[in-house]
């Protein structure tokens, strides 16, 4: 009962590729590589925002006027 052996992997392996199959599980290695390509890079960009190297770019929404509200005393 303790770890596997490699044909019980290979086996294991030969189940998955058969119910998925090859093309399948391309697309689905893809797409978490490159989730996780996409999940280190924010983490490296929220380390330089730490930092203080790059500022964070603010942008306004289109028709949007920045003020202050006041009411005046009568």
């Amino acid at each position: 009962m303790g770890t596997f052996s490699i044909w019980h992997w290979l086996i294991v392996l030969l189940v998955v590729v058969l119910i998925f199959g090859t093309k399948k599980l391309r697309n689905i290695g893809k797409d978490l590589g490159g989730a996780v390509k996409d999940f280190k890079e924010g983490i490296k960009g929220g380390e330089d925002a730490a930092k203080g190297d790059s500022a964070p770019a603010q942008v306004a929404a289109p028709n949007v006027i920045e003020g202050e509200a006041r009411k005046d005393k009568v």
